[in-house]
């Protein structure tokens, strides 16, 4: 693939696209919060880039909005303004996409033209299209799947499809960044750290699940204690609601329970990481950024702690959204430290 020198502005197009992915899950995760997801009933790929543009037109999308089960179940005393307020941030999100596509796109076939996008880079590029044109379309799956005269909300289930989709394309970028990025003579053969790596993304991705259910079925409201759960342990009312299957992925209290259960767990072998990362030789890159990782995890677990003790009648919004940003940025941590540990590999072809 060449020097990263000469990668140069890929590299920075790829970083960019990264951030803006980031932003992405952001506005997703405020969209899911403020209940904001099923305000727009309509897809429209180039007209719905823009809002309403006059009083009657807005008029129009609210009566939309009243058709369906959110608005009469739930926010039937909504005024046009709180409308407007919901509305935004669907708008928002789905215009994030739409200018994400045009920043991946218009640069894509300016470097194939220019070539400064090799023949063996290709491949590699087209698989990131289809993995964006992937999450837009379970996005727009999952909206339209609420539209109806049932679901107050969109499925939790649907919602996490939709976010670890959005976090498989956020690692993808980023390990092709990585590879254009970082010379091989940087890399580490570390079999023993990469073995703990590949467990501890496993653990994070079950984590990261539970936390799109926790989003999704507002469970926080389930327990606001720490680091009790409503006084105990091992809360009652776990397994209660049916099968054990439904239990762990609609029960409140279990999913909260095991979305707080598996950041503990996640403690005992990121510590074994880090003592086992002490004895690699100072000045590589894997070992100046062994701390990173961990530090992640700490401010992690102490944004869901500060999201619990302020849930009351509403989940603070702020806590919760940082929560959700640190964990992506405890993920890329991880794929940093593995894509650093893994021996020498060969490049994508």
């Amino acid at each position: 693939m060449g020097s990263p020198k000469n990668n140069r502005s890929v590299v920075i197009w790829l970083y960019v696209g990264l951030v803006m992915i980031m932003i992405q899950v952001v506005i997703g995760g405020i969209t899911r919060l403020t209940g904001s997801g099923l305000s727009i009933t309509e897809w429209k790929p180039i007209l719905g880039a823009f809002p309403p543009m006059n009083e009657q037109a807005w008029l129009d999308a609210f009566d939309k909005y009243k058709e369906i089960a959110q608005f009469k179940n739930l926010n039937s005393h909504f005024s046009l303004s709180d409308f407007k307020f919901i509305f935004f941030w669907e708008w928002l999100h789905r215009d994030w996409a739409r200018l994400m596509g045009l920043v991946f796109i218009f640069p894509f076939i300016y470097f194939l033209i220019s070539k400064k996008i090799q023949q063996n880079m290709v491949k590699p590029m087209i698989m990131l299209f289809l993995l964006g044109g992937l999450q837009g379309a379970i996005g727009w799956i999952m909206v339209k799947s609420g539209l109806n005269d049932e679901n107050l909300y969109v499925s939790h289930i649907r919602l996490a499809i939709h976010f670890i989709s959005a976090l498989i394309l956020l690692c993808y970028v980023f390990w092709f960044a990585l590879k254009l990025s970082i010379s091989e003579n940087q890399v580490l053969h570390v079999p023993e750290l990469k073995k703990i790596n590949v467990l501890l993304l496993v653990l994070l991705t079950f984590q990261l699940i539970y936390g799109a259910f926790m989003a999704g079925l507002h469970a926080a409201f389930a327990a606001i204690t720490w680091p009790d759960i409503n006084g105990m342990l091992w809360p009652t009312g776990m397994f209660s609601q049916g099968s054990f299957l439904e239990d762990i992925t609609h029960n409140l209290i279990t999913v909260q329970f095991i979305h707080r259960g598996l950041a503990y767990i996640i403690c005992i072998p990121i510590i074994i990481w880090v003592l086992k990362a002490q004895k690699l030789a100072a000045g590589t890159l894997l070992y100046n950024f062994r701390f990173l990782p961990v530090l992640f995890l700490v401010v992690q677990i102490l944004l869901g702690v500060l999201t619990v003790l302020n849930t009351s009648s509403e989940i603070p919004l702020i806590y919760a959204i940082l929560h959700q940003f640190v964990g992506m940025l405890f993920l890329l941590s991880l794929v940093y430290t593995l894509f650093l540990s893994r021996g020498k590999l060969s490049r994508f072809r």
